[in-house]
Order: C-alpha cells, then structure tokens, then sequence
C-alpha cells in the first residue's frame, strides 16, 4: 500500500456468487483505479461456517463469522457488504447505518417499498455513504452512453425499451428455496425477475433518461408448483417468472420493459435502446465492448 492510500477495511455478508464477485472487485481495484483508498479483506460472515473459511481462504479474509452482528460491532470493519438474500438486507442494513458503518447493498434493496423507505430513512438519518449493487452503470460502453446523452448528443428522448432474458428456472423438475434456490422462494426473495433482473434496467434507464412518472404492468407465473428444498412438499410458486411493462418518462419519452427467465436461448441477454430527436444509442451485454450510437 502506497503511502498516500488508506485503508477501507471490509465485511462481507454472503459467501455466494455475488460475495466471489465483490471479493474479486476489491482484490483488483488498485490494479486498474488510482484512488485514495484500498479494500482490506477483513471479516466473511455466513451461517455455514466451514463454507465460510473455505471462502476466506480463497479470497484472503483475516477471520470467518458466522453472526452478521459481529461485523456490525467489529471495530476494525469500515464497510459492510450485504450480499445475503433479499430477506435479511433490511435488518442488517438498519443495523449497520446506527452503527455508522458505510453500506453496500445487494439489489433488490428490499422485499417491498416498505422495507426500502425504512433502510433509505436508517441510512439518511445516520448520514453514511451507501450504495446499492446497480453494476451495470460502470460498464464502460454503458457510462459511454450516460456521457453522450449528458451531452445532448441523444437529444430530447422520444423512446426507451431494454430486456432482460435468461433461461435457467425453465425446467418443471427445479425444486424452489434452499441455499441455491431461494431466487424461486417468494418468501426469501420478495419477487422473482422484477427484482432480480428488471431492477437493474430500471436503474440503467432511469439514470440515462429520468424518473418514471407511470406505468402499467403485467407479470406471469408460468410453473405454478415446485417441490420447495427444505420441507420436500410440493409448493406453490409465488413470485414472477415473467413481466413486461409500458413506462412513460417525466421527460414525455415511451418506454418498454421486458424480463424472463423462460427465455430459451438467452442466459444473461440485458439490452437497451434510447431514441431521441438527435440520436440514438443502443446496448447488447453479449457484447459488452460495443456501444452502437447514431448522430444525426
């Protein structure tokens, strides 16, 4: 560590995909940014402990927890990491903000709008620096898109439509909740593709063209009963496997939104358009290192 960087010390909750992810992200970000700070791997909690030391070991974590309250109260963590399922981000976030900890946090924020005000209002209150996972902004094609609308070169938005397909809940033999499927468990996710995909183009469309003033909206279970993992039983199924939805901008502009997971074919498909007076730009994540723009 160079002598003009300081430490941002580091607790992560979750040790799954998203956990690999971020540990991978502030292992690397020296490597790329020059910035005032450097992530100190400090503490990995989850309920399993041996899976826990196992990530620690990989990723170079100083010690294991399997009670996320013991980063909350840990003197020598700056940063808590929630990348737990969605129904444990309110609890640990309100507590992280009155313990004045700076706060990252998985998207969805929360399992409703109820929950999001109460963690909004915790954060504000304790006037921590937070941020909610919406990666897909540092794309580098995508943040080129932000710089030529925030530039006029777009001009005055007409139309707006992204997509968001995956295909991976499309067997009737997946079982629902458990450690690998709680995405299919209404009651530890809150939705299904609404939260977990469209969040983020929503956020990309919001931050390229404005707030959403309407919308109209329809979702679709398509396997209404699955064996649920932990109790054996046939279950229902309770959250959305599909939804499109038509928007309107406060700017006037048209918008179009559409997420599956019953999308043969496509396994991370997340695509934007934005048409305006002057120009065009247009996103494919297949191709992430392109961002197709027309000016007119």
């Amino acid at each position: 560590m160079s002598k003009n960087e300081k430490q941002l010390r580091i607790g992560m909750i979750g040790c799954g995909f998203m956990g690999r992810t971020h540990s991978n992200a502030y292992k690397r970000l020296n490597d790329f940014f020059s910035v005032e700070h450097r992530p100190v791997l400090k503490a990995v909690c989850a309920r399993n402990r041996e899976k826990a030391a196992a990530f620690a070991d990989v990723w170079g974590y100083e010690r294991v927890e399997t009670d996320w309250r013991a980063l909350i109260d840990a003197k020598d963590i700056d940063l808590i990491d929630i990348g737990s399922p969605n129904n444990t981000h309110k609890e640990i976030a309100i507590a992280a903000a009155q313990a004045g900890k700076m706060i990252c946090c998985e998207k969805p924020l929360a399992m409703n709008v109820a929950e999001a005000e109460e963690m909004v209002c915790a954060v504000e209150t304790a006037g921590v620096p937070n941020m909610v996972w919406y990666n897909y902004r540092r794309v580098p094609a995508i943040a080129l898109a932000k710089q030529l609308v925030n530039e006029g070169r777009v001009g005055h938005a007409y139309h707006y439509r992204a997509t968001y397909l995956q295909d991976w809940t499309m067997s009737t033999d997946l079982p629902q909740g458990g450690a690998g499927l709680w995405r299919l468990d209404s009651g530890v996710s809150g939705s299904g593709v609404t939260g977990d995909l469209l969040a983020h183009s929503i956020d990309t469309a919001m931050w390229l063209n404005g707030p959403i003033s309407r919308v109209v909206a329809r979702t679709k279970t398509f396997i209404t009963e699955r064996v649920h993992v932990e109790t054996g039983k046939v279950q229902p199924v309770l959250i959305d496997d599909a939804c499109a939805f038509l928007a309107e901008f406060q700017n006037g502009a048209l918008g179009t939104f559409e997420s599956s997971r019953y999308a043969r074919g496509r396994k991370n498909f997340n695509t934007f358009e934005m048409n305006g007076a002057d120009g065009s730009v247009a996103f494919d994540l297949e191709e992430p290192e392109y961002l197709d723009f027309l000016n007119m």
